[in-house]
């Protein structure tokens, strides 16, 4: 076979010309240069001053075209992830693609009921049993914020929740540096001590800046807490097309990009080399119904665009998927599959929100099975297959002639593992078989093996002294938290 030819036959997508990229980056200089940003942060507006920007009235700050390419290059291009355990679980960089929960749905699908109620405490937990019994699922976030726990408490509550149900990576969100302080000294109590912790992160946070062109008091200081201490952490604007950014995707693009870039200069002036996972998301506004758009082919283009920015600048990728659908439905497998597809073709690294409902406000266990079966379909075609000699199969082919079939052919056992992906709950049966079965549809399917999973599932427990500096942690930062005022 000639040396030169490519075997593999996989398929390959972006969106964006390099050319095209170079515009969207220079309009994004533009922006930060003349517009600039916003920094609710005295500390913050010293540094960028001292660094080289411009501070205009209002805290409105210029920051240099320059500033932005050195801290680019400062950002790391490869970021490791690892499980509770301290086992390398991701590595976030280049086009290597994983999957996870979001954070933070106030309401709940019930399994048992199919109503749709606050989310509690013990939804949290459920969705780290679900997830951590779904092979596809590589990350957790909470999946839920509980009503049932004190508000200023919610996020450790819900991190604690997370780390005794769970043993993968945590996508973990707080109200401020307060409770991210004490979500960080549980981890550090699980890793084996702070210095473990930033060898081996099994944590990452989650916060944005405020569009238009906006960096709040507590993500400033949220962002800086992550930098010190070396927490991975995911700052990446959450944008409206045709509210909080222009309508038209290249300005809501450019805008957003310009906001993310701001965010890395912050975060690599405080630390330089700090791991940083960069990108954002861009959701239009639907313009008759007045709310914001998860399952939208607009959504699905800006997040196709901002990937192929963020691989041109080098850095680890967030992205996600969603439906807009209010329940486990038809709309949701739809708007699901289509998402994580183009989320794995863009080569994304952190594609968070798997099961996500409702536009972002329901939750549903059996949302976290579906969404594990279509990564498995997905992860299938971008897998692609072979052209060798042993695939193409000619002398198999020529000995089996004309009439014959490959049912006994030891070609056939050799490689049917591998070549054809079967599903775990997909209906493959007959008409026949499946109607004696009751004639399941593919949701009831799919709430049943939530409810098996939760009936079987035991995730592998903490060390009982790890679990009592849990208890007595939270139980010592539940009152001190309790009349905390979270500035933004």
């Amino acid at each position: 076979m000639n040396s030169s030819f490519n075997s593999q036959c996989a398929p390959a997508y972006r969106l964006l010309t390099e050319a095209q990229i170079l515009e969207i980056h220079r309009a994004s200089l533009e922006v930060l240069e003349t517009a600039g940003v916003r920094v609710l942060h005295e500390g913050a507006i010293d540094m960028l001053r001292a660094a080289g920007c411009r501070v205009k009235p209002g805290q409105a700050v210029q920051i240099p075209n320059w500033l932005v390419e050195e801290c680019l290059r400062s950002a790391p291009r490869r970021i490791t992830i690892y499980n509770r355990a301290g086992q390398e679980a991701m590595r976030l960089g280049g086009r290597e693609i994983h999957f996870g929960l979001g954070t933070d749905l106030i309401k709940t699908q019930d399994l048992e009921t199919g109503e749709i109620r606050p989310s509690r405490l013990q939804d949290v937990i459920n969705a780290a049993r679900v997830a951590d019994a779904c092979s596809e699922i590589d990350f957790v976030a909470s999946f839920g914020l509980p009503s049932d726990v004190p508000t200023n408490a919610m996020y450790v509550a819900c991190a604690r929740a997370m780390m005794e149900n769970t043993g993968k990576p945590l996508f973990c969100t707080a109200g401020g540096p307060e409770d991210l302080a004490v979500v960080v000294e549980m981890a550090a109590a699980v890793a084996g001590g702070e210095a473990a912790l930033r060898e081996r992160p099994f944590i990452i946070h989650y916060s944005e800046p405020t569009a238009p062109l906006s960096h709040s008091h507590n993500a400033v200081r949220k962002l800086f807490l992550c930098a010190e201490r070396g927490v991975p952490i995911c700052y990446t604007p959450g944008d409206i097309l045709g509210a909080s950014t222009p309508v038209t995707l290249a300005g809501g693009i450019v805008q957003a990009n310009a906001e993310a870039l701001s965010g890395i200069v912050l975060h690599q002036l405080k630390a330089k080399g700090a791991p940083i996972i960069s990108g954002f998301v861009l959701a239009p506004l639907d313009m008759k119904k007045g709310t914001i758009c998860y399952g939208a082919p607009d959504f699905r283009l800006t997040n196709s665009a901002f990937a192929d920015l963020y691989h041109y600048y080098g850095l680890p990728i967030w992205s996600t998927v969603g439906s807009d659908a209010q329940c486990l439905d038809a709309q949701a497998a739809l708007e699901h599959a289509m998402g994580t597809l183009l989320a794995a073709l863009d080569g994304a690294n952190l594609i968070h929100d798997v099961g996500y409902l409702g536009q972002g406000l329901v939750s549903n266990p059996a949302a976290i099975v579906m969404g594990n079966e279509i990564i498995s379909y997905v992860k299938r075609i971008v897998r692609g297959f072979e052209l060798t000699r042993e695939k193409m199969a000619v002398e198999v082919i020529r000995g089996v002639g004309p009439g014959g079939h490959f049912l006994t052919q030891a070609h056939t056992r050799a490689h049917f593992g591998e070549e054809l992906w079967s599903p775990l709950l997909l209906n493959r049966d007959s008409h026949d078989p499946w109607a004696r079965r009751g004639s399941p549809t593919y949701e009831q399917v799919l709430t049943r093996k939530a409810r098996d999973i939760l009936a079987t599932h035991q995730p592998p427990p903490l060390p009982a002294e790890v679990q009592e500096q849990l208890a007595a942690i939270a139980g010592r930062t539940e009152a001190a938290l309790a009349g905390l005022q979270f500035v933004s």
